[in-house]
């Protein structure tokens, strides 16, 4: 009881943010839950309305909002470039780039995938070749730059993936006291998971040999120890925030054309992780002097990398994969592997759990609002928010703040009213 109860505190210690703020992947607490926002019932007829919308560039990076500032990273021609803009009107506040040469190996894509992260008075960035930057919220001001593939991937071995992965560095930093954590996955003997000064970018501690992927860290507290859980590209790896200290690790990915995309859903003594690739999904239970596998199955909720959403027991996601056959929308229970129901061929899709609904947006542009239900799929409304045929892919993460909802897809970043 004492675990489960500890473990229980992970909503309220993730994060410090604010009702309304959305400062970092997947929210406040990097379960795409939005805290405080009342959404509406249903939308007019021709949709959400939009209070704003822009060009960008490259990249699958998503939107971070704190206060009166949302962060958009993307690329322009040879440079990385943040842009802090008023979440309200669109107009730009602020605009800081930083040079790149990143060429991708199997995407045209070239630019940054991981979203931003606001901690404090600081933004932290990650590009797509490694370059992990620090610069201030109040006006982008250079902080400290670190180049993580020079500093530990550039001496890769001769043979195998490329050491920036098939599709760019793709993980967001997670923030633990003082320290920023990252999955560097560094060639370089024990340089898989490394800890810096998240106000100097010296490095405090590096840790472990694991590889990096896409998915990003979560943290939590089980029997009142502090956990830092990476999915990386062939475990599950908890270690102790402070020294890198390996608590658990269980196997989860496969070499090859695979990667792990989705963040661990960490919920009472519980972490459960979800792919693709043949490798499917796993539940584990963590216990004092380590974790236990519960079950793993390719069966049941699969994701290529999208977060799944916990209610009340309950996990909503996608099952299946965006460049293959059309996904299923699944609502299982995690705990007992039974599929409570299934809507077939919906496709592929990314969430946000709001005011007892699911904002659901789909990467072929289409929005839907439904009801977080365990018998059946409740869609309330929909609506193409992307209506441009010839490249729609709304890949990037969307975020929610005060009732905005922030979707980006190859072209355009929108800004839509959702809220009431």
């Amino acid at each position: 009881m004492r675990l489960t109860l500890a473990s229980c505190l992970i909503l309220t210690c993730l994060s410090a943010a604010s009702a309304g703020d959305w400062p970092q992947i997947l929210g406040p607490d990097r379960n795409a839950t939005a805290t405080g926002e009342k959404l509406a019932e249903t939308w007019p007829a021709d949709g959400p309305k939009e209070l704003w919308s822009m060009k960008v560039g490259d990249g699958f990076s998503g939107v971070a909002v704190k206060g009166g500032k949302a962060i958009l990273f993307h690329r322009i021609g040879d440079e990385e470039v943040a842009e802090c803009l008023d979440p309200e009107t669109g107009k730009p506040i602020w605009k800081t780039a930083f040079p790149t040469a990143y060429v991708p190996s199997f995407t045209s894509d070239r630019g940054p995938r991981a979203v931003p992260l606001i901690d404090g008075d600081h933004v932290y960035l990650y590009g797509a070749r490694g370059g992990l930057h620090s610069v201030k919220l109040a006006d982008g001001e250079k902080v400290w730059s670190r180049d993580i593939y020079e500093d530990y991937s550039s001496k890769r071995p001769s043979r195998g993936e490329p050491a920036e992965g098939y599709f760019g560095y793709g993980t967001t930093p997670i923030v633990e006291g003082d320290l920023l954590l990252l999955n560097a996955g560094g060639y370089s003997k024990e340089a898989g998971i490394v800890a810096f000064n998240k106000l100097t970018g010296k490095t405090v501690w590096a840790k472990t040999e694991e590889k990096a992927t896409y998915s990003s860290p979560v943290a939590a507290t089980f029997g009142g120890q502090r956990h830092v859980i990476f999915a990386t590209r062939l475990n599950v790896v908890s270690v102790d925030p402070k020294n890198g200290r390996v608590l658990f690790e269980f196997p989860f990915g496969e070499l090859g054309p695979a990667a792990t995309g989705a963040t661990p859903v960490v919920f009472d003594d519980l972490v459960f992780i979800t792919g693709s690739y043949n490798f499917g999904a796993i539940l584990a239970r963590v216990g004092r002097t380590g974790s236990i596998p519960v079950w793993s199955s390719d069966e049941v909720l699969s994701s290529q990398y999208t977060t799944s959403i916990l209610h009340e027991g309950a996990m909503f996601g996608v099952h299946g994969r965006q460049d293959s056959s059309p996904a299923s929308l699944r609502c299982i229970d995690p705990k007992t592997k039974t599929i409570h129901w299934e809507e077939r061929d919906f496709g592929y899709a990314t969430f946000i759990k709001a005011d007892g609904k699911l904002l659901i947006i789909k990467t072929n542009g289409e929005a839907v609002l439904a009801k977080l239900s365990t018998k059946m799929f409740e869609p309330i409304a929909s609506a193409s928010l992307f209506i441009d045929a010839t490249r729609p892919t709304t890949r990037a993460l969307p975020a929610l703040s005060n009732g905005r909802l922030f979707v980006r897809d190859e072209r355009t970043l929108k800004c839509v009213s959702v809220g009431r």
